[in-house]
């Protein structure tokens, strides 16, 4: 499936470059009139990053409100700054469908093992953010992608599966907002190692192409957003790609 990705900071359409505050682009696009092309041209699923939330869950949960209550038999997943139950509970009450986990699971993976046991692995999805070193491990990033840790993604993954967990969101913080196309062999790698985790892949894609290539490789669902945001495709494109090469498997 893809998925549309808006990310937004006082409800201004924003991308950052690999994660930098300091290097985003912001966009003239009014974000419900954006989910509204989405939605037409056959979109289910819309992924949310409120950066203001990172700093202000409060600021949050006003935002995401204003947007999901205007919408019906959309799914919406929400990221950015979820650090603790309250904020997790608060998200699901004003009808998002799932939440995005990243740095708490990492520093606190009891913690995560609760909200895993309590709400479902239907309902978390955990974000794996990933910076590949020079000795081609995948270590995982946190806190906005300032700190690299000495975590692998395959022993967090791991760790997590006994627990519930069946979505990983994965980013290779290199390719995102880079258009330099997905780090196909990152996510190659993980299917094999995890054949049973449905695998969203985030970071890089700017063409039909990279998408075709992430389906060949069982990727299930493709977090888009600069690209269609600038307008590298359409996203009728890409769907119309993506039911193409599944009416081919």
């Amino acid at each position: 499936m893809i998925i549309p990705s808006l990310d937004f900071i006082q409800g201004k359409t924003v991308r950052l470059y690999q994660g930098n505050y300091n290097c985003k682009t912001r966009y003239n696009i009014n974000i419900f009139e954006q989910i509204d092309e989405y939605i037409c041209h056959g979109a289910t699923h819309i992924h949310l990053v409120d950066l203001d939330g990172c700093s202000n869950p409060l600021d949050r949960q006003k935002n995401i409100l204003k947007i999901v209550s205007n919408y019906k038999n959309i799914t919406f997943q929400v990221g950015g700054g979820i650090r603790t139950h309250d904020d997790i509970k608060s998200l699901l009450d004003v009808g998002v469908n799932k939440i995005v986990i990243g740095t708490v699971a990492i520093l606190y993976p009891n913690k995560f093992k609760r909200w895993l046991s309590k709400y479902g692995g239907d309902k978390l999805i955990l974000a794996v953010d990933i910076k590949v070193n020079n000795k081609n491990e995948n270590k995982i990033a946190i806190n906005g992608w300032k700190v690299i840790t000495q975590s692998n993604i395959e022993d967090i993954v791991s760790m997590f599966v006994p627990y519930g967990l069946k979505n990983i969101l994965c980013t290779d913080i290199l390719r995102d907002g880079t258009f330099l196309g997905p780090n196909v062999e990152l996510y190659k790698h993980l299917k094999k190692q995890f054949p049973n985790i449905i695998l969203q892949s985030s970071g890089g894609v700017c063409s039909i192409a990279d998408i075709c290539s992430l389906q060949e490789h069982n990727v299930e669902h493709v977090i888009i957003g600069r690209a269609l945001l600038e307008k590298k495709f359409t996203f009728l494109e890409a769907r119309q790609c993506w039911q193409k090469e599944l009416s081919l498997v």
